[in-house]
Parts: C-alpha cells; sequence; structure tokens
C-alpha cells in the first residue's frame, strides 16, 4: 500500500478516472440512453383523416431532427397488433375511441403494454343512405350494409352496436366496403346502408356529402346505446351545418375519440416529442369541439404515459424548449450522468489517498502504542529478569515490523523517528538487565 500511495497519481487518480468513464458510458448506453433518431406511427388508409394527421405529425418531428415514418394499416385493430408485437413493429399508432373497451371479450379495458399519449380528435359515426330516413339499427335489419375491412374500427363499432340491438346477422349483409370504395358502392347502389366512423375532415365523409339524395340517420334512444358503450358521446350536429344543407335537421350523433397512443417502452424523450406534436397539430376547433379542447386526457382507454401527462400540463421541459432535441438530450446527459460522475471521481481523487495515508499513519501510531505500553509496565511495577527477556522480545518484533515496512518518501522522518525512540526503549531494557 506504501508503493501504492507514493504512486497515487499514477495509478489511484488513472484507476478512478477509468472507473468514472466505465460507469459514465455504461449508463449512458443502457440505463439512460439517447433516443433513437427514426420511429414509426402506424394510421390507416392512404389518403384518410389519420394519415393525413401521421404527415403532420411527421414534419413536426423533422423539424426537430427526428424522422418518423407513417404506415399505412386496415385500422385501429391492426395498429394496436402492430405495437403489442414482439418486437413492436411500430412505436406510435392513431386508434379510434373504444378499443381499450372493445379488446376483450368480457367488455374491460385492455391496458397491455400500451399508453395514451393523448386524445387528438372527435370522430362521428355515420350512417349514410340513399333516400331512406334510418331512425334505429333495427332498419338495418335485411339490408346491404358497408362496414369497412376486417380489423378496421368502424367495423368492430358496427358489430358491436348491432349486437346489442339484437340484429340477425344471418339476414343482414355485411360488406368490407370503406373509404372512397364505400362511396362508389352507395352511388353504384352495390350497398343500402354505409356504416363508418370518422372525423368529419375525412375525405369518405366529404365524399359522401356530394352524393344527391343522401341522408344522415338520426338514431333515437341513443343515451341507451351510450349507457352501454361508455367510450360513446352524443353530439347534437345542427340542422344544415354540413354541406348541401346536410342534415335536415338537428341530429344526434354518437361521437368518440381519436387517441394517439404508444408502446409502453418507448423512450420517454420520444413520448414529450409525440405530445408536443399533438399541442401543434391538433389544436384548432372541429365541428364537434372547440379549439384547445384537444389534445386532452379525458375518457381514455389505455394507461396514460407520465410523460404525457407532464407535458401536456406544463409543456416540454425547459431545456428542450431553450435547446434543439438532439442537444437538449445531450445536455440533459451531461447533468444528469457525466457532471455529478466527474465531481464524485475528483472527490475519491482526494479522498482515497488520504484514506491511505491515514491508513500508513495508524500503523506507525499502533506501534508508538505499543511502546508506550511497555514503557509504562516499566515504570509501574517491579520487573524480573524473564519480564525484560518478553519486553526485548516484543520490542524486537516491532523493530523488524517497522523495517520491512515499506515507508513512503513523506513519512520517512516518522519511520527514522520510531527507530531512534525504539533504541532508546531496548538502551533502557539492557541497563535495566545490567543492574
Amino acid at each position: 500500500m506504501a508503493w501504492l500511495h507514493q504512486r497515487n497519481w499514477l495509478l489511484i487518480r488513472l484507476l478512478v478516472a477509468a472507473v468514472a468513464i466505465a460507469t459514465i458510458a455504461l449508463l449512458w448506453l443502457f440505463a439512460y440512453p439517447m433516443p433513437p433518431d427514426r420511429l414509426s406511427i402506424t394510421t390507416a388508409g392512404r389518403d384518410g383523416a389519420y394519415d393525413r394527421m401521421g404527415k403532420l405529425y411527421a414534419g413536426f418531428f423533422s423539424s426537430h431532427g427526428v424522422e418518423l415514418d407513417v404506415q399505412p394499416s386496415d385500422g385501429s385493430q391492426e395498429n394496436l397488433e402492430r405495437l403489442r408485437g414482439t418486437p413492436a413493429q411500430s412505436d406510435l399508432a392513431l386508434v379510434q375511441g373504444g378499443f381499450g373497451y372493445l379488446g376483450t371479450a368480457a367488455g374491460k379495458r385492455d391496458r397491455s403494454r400500451i399508453e395514451t399519449l393523448a386524445n387528438v380528435n372527435i370522430e362521428a359515426v355515420w350512417i349514410f343512405s340513399e333516400n331512406r330516413s334510418i331512425t334505429s339499427l333495427s332498419q338495418l335489419q335485411n339490408l346491404r350494409v358497408a362496414v369497412g375491412a376486417e380489423g378496421s374500427g368502424s367495423r368492430k363499432i358496427a358489430l358491436k352496436l348491432f349486437e346489442q340491438a339484437k340484429l340477425d346477422m344471418k339476414v343482414i349483409k355485411l360488406l368490407p366496403y370503406m373509404g372512397l370504395e364505400s362511396v362508389q358502392a352507395l352511388r353504384q347502389r352495390s350497398v343500402d346502408v354505409v356504416f363508418m366512423v370518422a372525423p368529419r375532415e375525412s375525405t369518405t365523409v366529404q365524399a359522401m356529402l356530394n352524393l344527391p339524395g343522401i341522408q344522415l340517420a338520426n338514431l333515437s334512444k341513443s343515451a341507451a346505446v351510450i349507457e352501454r358503450n361508455p367510450y360513446l358521446e352524443a353530439s347534437l350536429l345542427p340542422q344544415s351545418s354540413l354541406d348541401s344543407g346536410i342534415p335536415g335537421r338537428d341530429t344526434t350523433l354518437l361521437t368518440m375519440s381519436t387517441s394517439l397512443v404508444t408502446r409502453e417502452n418507448l423512450h420517454p424523450a420520444l413520448k414529450r416529442l409525440a405530445v408536443a406534436a399533438a399541442m401543434d397539430v391538433n389544436n384548432q376547433g372541429g365541428l364537434f369541439h372547440r379549439a384547445g379542447d384537444f389534445p386532452s386526457l379525458r375518457r381514455i382507454d389505455f394507461p396514460t404515459a407520465p410523460a404525457a401527462r407532464s407535458t401536456l400540463a406544463g409543456g416540454l421541459p425547459l431545456h428542450e424548449r431553450l435547446l434543439p432535441f438532439w442537444w437538449a438530450q445531450f445536455a440533459e446527459r451531461v447533468v444528469l450522468l457525466v457532471l455529478p460522475i466527474v465531481l464524485i471521481a475528483l472527490w475519491l481523487m482526494r479522498q482515497i489517498p488520504k484514506s491511505m495515508r491515514w491508513f500508513l499513519q495508524s500503523r506507525v501510531n499502533r506501534w508508538y502504542g505499543e511502546l508506550k505500553f511497555i514503557e509504562n509496565d516499566l515504570n509501574q511495577q517491579a520487573v524480573s529478569g524473564l519480564d525484560l527477556t518478553h519486553y526485548l522480545l516484543r520490542l524486537n518484533g516491532i523493530d523488524r515490523d517497522v523495517l520491512t515496512f515499506q515507508c513512503p518518501k513523506d513519512m520517512m522522518a516518522h519511520c527514522y523517528t520510531l527507530h531512534q525512540h525504539i533504541d532508546f526503549v531496548r538502551q533502557r531494557l539492557h541497563g535495566m538487565r545490567g543492574r
């Protein structure tokens, strides 16, 4: 240890520095890694409302140096499956309201590995028909109804509502038309009714409104439907509030929220950035809501991500507002990882040599203590020849230990002084033996 103490600058400090660098590297790479620079969002059909929203998010992410890949899909069910996959096939998803309730047979919320970042829009349940006045789902019996493809949110909601309305599924023909394909099918009278869930801005909804003779269903007893399906709300659509003077009178529509969700293990910084994107893209008013109502965390289907709640409440952290995204992440790790470890390393570089010196000094002090015990024994009692021999043996043992002790240069004076004191006590013992 004395040899190590003499070379503390070369070994101790280098060793502490190496451990500090390794610790920083391990924490930086595994415990607190930098966020990836590329992620994906799964939406729905190409050129739909979800697809357009995803592209707006991609523009926001791009302005912060992160590439967001927009992936089309067949609907909300496939979006959730992509998030739950092992490994996950997507990082973010736009999901139709209600899927947290519809995910299990018992109607309980499905919360597995999915977190809500925010509700971002309102979608309505549209039931379009040509020259038909529909006020009840029971009127769909014996009709051809376009409900969307397998896995789509519209189809899943439709089947749930048809089941609750006790429709005979054997005499109702469900067709997989969706999007503009359903508009064409209704125009060509290939279907009688189109059931779809979409926001007002949807290209399909706008195309439907331009069809001659189109009518929008006004379901009665909507309160009973909402009571059985807590993800639904009733929204008033005023007379002639849509294109072409539709609806012909005030109409109550069933509506639900669109959610921006993510996989649970997405990097927290990217969750915050996704919420910031929603705050930038989805803060405008719409047919069923006022400006500033979205994004929100009201009536969510999946657990809220902690990063989402804090971002919606107070915005991005100060350093992410003041610095570009990647510089903010770098600065955060410097402050939280590098700086504390460097300070601890510097403190250890000072304390370890001091501790080693204290340990070496304590050994010298211990030998001085033994000398003092011998002198006290000599002063306080009559000493026989056998006792003198015993003390000489103890003294010689101390002398051997001191000779083999690798004394640091800065303690040489103490060691030489100890030798002199040992010789002094030894001479006293020899003198007492001579008497």
